[in-house]
């Protein structure tokens, strides 16, 4: 990346600053999940989320069902929300619009059972989006830098490679970006199992380092409970075909995302980090989860790596794939973003480092990732508790 990175956002009531602008509808409940989808196929301008979630869950699970989605309205990239509940759910449309009186967004909301029916509650919801949609297209950009962005940093469907091309050259384009202000997300404690030797020698300070442990040892220790001799190979298949053979092996080449920086803060799923920099959040190991968390907690963009190849995105947050290898670059062109696998070719970590956080730009500038082109987003919250 040559020159300064400036990029034209909107700034949210906050003060943070989004590099999309978008209308959600969000279903509060799974069972509302249909009203959501007929909006979508109205109206693909809107950003619809649908998921299994806001009932039927325990006491705790419940809490971060509702402070996940909570965190999603108030993601930056998002400019006003129609919550759609049912009307008989625990996590309902009003008490997950309580929860949002500080974020300063337009929110509406609209019940299913209290308006006729799910085709009333859809034409209802249409409505309140087209005018959202009209306010939101009449807001004006103003000047982000790089100390305004916070960024997620995900792997999935690693190979030998990711841990020597993709993932340490997204950990040169993190200490730029750190250096320059900015904060960075390193997620997946799951995958932090056995490299925790590294992560402790990052840590700022011995509170850090505490919690570090703290996390990556509850992990450990469940993956033992339910696996027993075999926790040290909690692996995808799909990881073992392309050459790995244990979670240690696989957790060396993860941490290597976060670059060198010092992790300044370690954090629960879903929390909004309180300091800039480096920051570990508590997450599963499963993508799909793991970005909910930290999109949540306010991530403007993912650094999604992948040496077999994903084409999950994230609704309202753009996940820019890079490969760890050509091959897979060549074999999936409409969805990775960047080949890291240039490294193995003869470039140098740091170039590819630099051409990440260029196209970290471009799409901070409005750049649509292969994830967004494709409308490939997942979401799913990531839960503990049994299911009643």
């Amino acid at each position: 990346m040559s020159g300064e990175f400036v990029f034209q956002g909107w700034q949210r009531p906050d003060g943070r600053m989004g590099i999309r602008n978008h209308c959600l509808v969000l279903a509060t409940v799974a069972c509302a999940a249909g009203v959501v989808r007929e909006v979508q196929r109205r109206l693909p301008e809107v950003v619809a989320v649908e998921h299994a979630h806001g009932c039927g869950r325990s006491g705790p699970d419940l809490g971060v069902q509702i402070k996940t989605l909570a965190g999603l309205v108030q993601n930056p990239n998002v400019g006003a929300v129609v919550l759609v509940g049912l009307g008989c759910e625990v996590v309902s449309a009003a008490l997950l619009r309580s929860t949002l009186a500080s974020s300063g967004k337009p929110v509406e909301t609209v019940v299913i059972q209290e308006v006729g029916g799910s085709r009333k509650a859809a034409d209802r919801v249409e409505a309140l989006a087209r005018r959202l949609l009209d306010e939101l297209g009449g807001q004006p950009r103003r000047k982000g830098m790089a100390a305004d962005l916070m960024v997620g940093l995900e792997c999935g469907g690693s190979d030998t490679f990711s841990g020597l091309t993709a993932n340490p050259a997204v950990g040169k384009a993190v200490d730029r970006l750190v250096e320059m202000g900015g904060t960075a997300i390193l997620a997946e404690t799951t995958e932090m199992i056995g490299a925790l030797g590294p992560l402790l020698k990052l840590a700022k300070t011995e509170e850090v380092a505490a919690k570090l442990k703290a996390k990556v040892g509850r992990q450990e220790a469940r993956a033992r409970e339910i696996l027993g001799p075999l926790a040290h190979a909690v692996l995808a298949p799909g990881n073992v075909e392309s050459g790995l053979t244990t979670i240690a092996e696989k957790s060396l080449g993860c941490v290597t995302k976060g670059g060198s920086s010092p992790i300044r803060e370690v954090i629960d799923y879903g929390d909004r980090p309180a300091k800039k920099g480096l920051v570990v959040m508590d997450t599963p190991g499963y993508d799909v989860e793991s970005l909910a968390g930290m999109a949540a907690a306010g991530a403007q963009a993912i650094l999604f790596t992948t040496g077999r190849g994903t084409p999950v995105g994230f609704p309202a947050v753009p996940v820019i794939k890079i490969s760890s290898n050509s091959e897979l670059f060549e074999a999936m062109p409409d969805d990775i973003d960047l080949d890291a696998g240039t490294i193995l070719a003869g470039k140098s970590i740091d170039e590819v480092g630099e051409q990440i956080l260029g196209l970290l730009l471009e799409v901070a500038c409005g750049q649509k990732t292969k994830a967004e082109i494709n409308g490939q987003a997942v979401f799913a919250i990531a839960q503990e508790g049994p299911a009643f």
